[in-house]
C-alpha cells in the first residue's frame, strides 16, 4: 500500500532512504530547514522526488503516515513530540531499510571503537567470501544501498542517535563495546539515560541471538546481569576475571570456542592499543558466530587497514614519528591512544571542549608526555589541567605552527599524537578536516626539511 512518507534532513541517511521509500513505490516528501547539497538535489530530482530547503513548510505534515528522521534530530524536539501524540510513527532511516533486508545484521555500538570493530568484522567477513554489506554510521546509506541489492550479512555501525529510532530492527550479532560520558547533553547530562539509549539495540533480540558485550564496566555488567536467560551471550575483558571465555593475557587474545581456545597476536597486525584488543576480541567472536575459521580469521586480521584518522601514522620528520588520531574526540578516545605507545611523547591537544574531566589523563602523561601542544581558540582548561605535570606547553591556533613546535622542540626518537580529547568545530569543520590537514601539513614539513 502507498504511504506518504515524509524525510526530515537530506544528509547521507536522509537521501538514501528518500530513494529506498519512492522505488518501493510510495509518495514521498524530503524536507531540510538547512541547506541541501547540489549532488545530493541532483540525485533526488533524477529520482523525481520533491523536496524543500531552509524551513520546514505549514502542512508538510498533514496527513502523513510515517516521518523518517535525521539521527540528529532528537525525539524531544517540539515538532517531533507533536507528531508522536498523533500517533504519526518516527523512525530513523535503519529501522526503516531494516524492513527491506533479509540479511543478518551485526550491529556494533559503544561510546569508542565502534568504527573500527565494525570495518574490521566487515573485513573479516569480505575477507573470508561471505556475502556482506557495511552501512549505518559508515559508508553509504543503508537504504539507499538497498536500492540495489540486499546482502546475506549487514555490518552496521549504529550510534545511540540513530537506535533511538529503531522499533522492530532486529540483530543476529548485537556488540556493546563500551559505555563513557559523550553526547550527554542530548541525554539530559545522565550517564544512565545514555546507557538505556544503548541498550535499545538488543530490544528486538530473542534467545537466536548473540550479544557480545564489555564487561568490565559496572554499567554494562549490572545491566546484563538483570536480564533474563533470553539470548547468547559471549562477555568480553581485558581480565580474565571479568570473561573467562574472552581475556587478554601476556599481549595475546584469548578466546574459547568449542572445546579449543584460540589465541591470536595483534603485534602481527596494524592493529595497535590496549582498546584495539577489545575491539578485535568482538569482532573474532562475530566471525566465530558468522561460521568463519580460525584461519579465514586470521588472514582477515593480517590484511586489514583501519579507517583514517584512529591512530594513523602520517610520515617522520627529523626521527620525530607523527599519529593522527583526529578521531579521538573525547577523554576515553585520548587515554586509549596515549596508552598505546612507550616513545617519549608531544602530545597535540585542543579544540570545543565537551565538560571533560582531564584528571583521567594524568597519571598517562606524567613522565611520559615532554610537550603539550594546545591547538585550538580556548586552552585554559588543557593549561590548568596539566600545568606543573607536562614540562613544556604551548599554544597555538595553527596546524602548520603545532607541527613545527612538536619539530624545533622534540627530538629524533619521539613521537608526535595528534589525540584532540575535543570537538573540531573551532578551528576545523570536522574531525576528518583536521585529521587531513595535519596529514598534509606533516607531508608539507617533511619535504622542506629534505631541501
Amino acid at each position: 500500500m502507498m504511504e506518504r512518507i515524509v524525510i526530515l534532513g537530506a544528509g547521507e541517511s536522509g537521501v538514501g532512504a528518500a530513494l529506498l521509500a519512492a522505488h518501493r513505490g510510495h509518495q514521498v516528501m524530503v524536507s531540510d530547514a538547512g541547506s541541501i547539497s547540489e549532488p545530493r538535489k541532483e540525485l533526488l530530482s533524477k529520482a523525481g522526488i520533491p523536496f524543500e530547503e531552509g524551513t520546514h513548510s505549514a502542512g508538510l505534515f498533514d496527513r502523513v503516515d510515517l516521518v523518517i528522521k535525521s539521527p540528529g534530530i532528537p525525539y524531544s524536539l517540539p515538532m517531533i513530540q507533536d507528531l508522536l501524540t498523533r500517533d504519526v510513527p518516527v523512525v530513523d532511516e535503519l529501522e526503516f531499510a531494516s524492513s527491506f533486508s533479509h540479511g543478518n545484521i551485526v550491529a556494533i555500538t559503544g561510546t569508542n571503537g565502534k568504527t573500527t570493530t565494525t570495518l574490521l568484522t566487515f573485513h573479516l567477513l569480505k575477507e573470508a567470501g561471505l556475502d556482506v554489506g557495511l552501512a549505518g554510521n559508515v559508508g553509504k546509506s543503508w537504504a539507499g544501498q538497498l536500492v540495489q541489492r540486499d546482502h546475506a550479512w549487514w555490518v552496521l555501525e549504529t550510534s545511540s542517535f540513530q537506535i533511538e529510532g529503531f522499533r522492530k530492527l532486529k540483530p543476529k550479532v548485537a556488540i556493546l563495546l563500551n559505555i563513557t560520558p559523550d553526547h550527554l547533553d542530548r541525554y539530559g547530562y545522565q550517564l544512565d539515560a545514555y546507557a538505556e539509549a544503548k541498550f535499545k539495540l538488543m530490544d528486538a533480540m530473542d534467545r537466536e541471538d548473540h550479544f557480545i558485550y564489555f564487561n568490565e564496566q559496572d554499567i554494562i555488567r549490572n545491566r546484563v546481569e538483570a536480564w533474563e536467560n533470553s539470548k547468547h551471550r559471549y562477555p568480553i575483558a581485558w581480565d580474565a576475571t571479568y570473561s573467562a571465555s574472552h581475556f587478554v593475557q601476556e599481549d595475546l587474545l584469548h578466546i574459547v570456542h568449542g572445546n579449543e581456545t584460540l589465541r591470536f597476536d595483534l603485534s602481527e597486525t596494524n592493529l595497535r592499543g590496549k582498546h584495539n584488543q577489545i575491539n578485535a576480541l568482538a569482532a573474532i567472536q562475530a566471525a566465530l558466530i558468522a561460521g568463519l575459521t580460525e584461519t579465514q580469521i586470521r588472514h582477515g586480521l593480517q590484511t586489514f587497514v583501519n579507517a583514517p584518522h584512529r591512530m594513523e601514522g602520517v610520515g617522520t620528520v627529523d626521527g620525530i614519528r607523527f599519529i593522527n588520531d583526529s578521531k579521538g574526540t573525547n577523554v576515553d578516545a585520548t587515554a586509549y591512544a596515549l596508552a598505546a605507545y612507550k616513545e617519549p611523547l608531544i602530545w597535540i591537544a585542543g579544540g570545543v571542549d565537551k565538560g571533560n574531566d582531564y584528571s583521567v589523563l594524568i597519571p598517562l602523561v606524567k613522565d611520559r608526555v615532554k610537550h603539550l601542544i594546545c591547538l585550538g581558540k580556548d586552552n585554559e582548561k588543557l593549561k590548568n589541567a596539566f600545568g606543573g605535570v607536562i614540562p613544556r606547553i604551548s599554544e597555538t591556533k595553527s596546524i602548520e605552527e603545532a607541527i613545527g613546535l612538536a619539530v624545533d622542540f622534540g627530538q629524533s626518537g619521539d613521537l608526535a599524537l595528534l589525540s584532540p580529547a575535543c570537538a573540531s568545530f573551532d578551528l576545523f569543520k570536522n574531525y576528518e578536516d583536521r585529521g587531513d590537514q595535519f596529514r598534509k601539513a606533516v607531508k608539507r614539513m617533511g619535504e622542506r626539511r629534505q631541501l
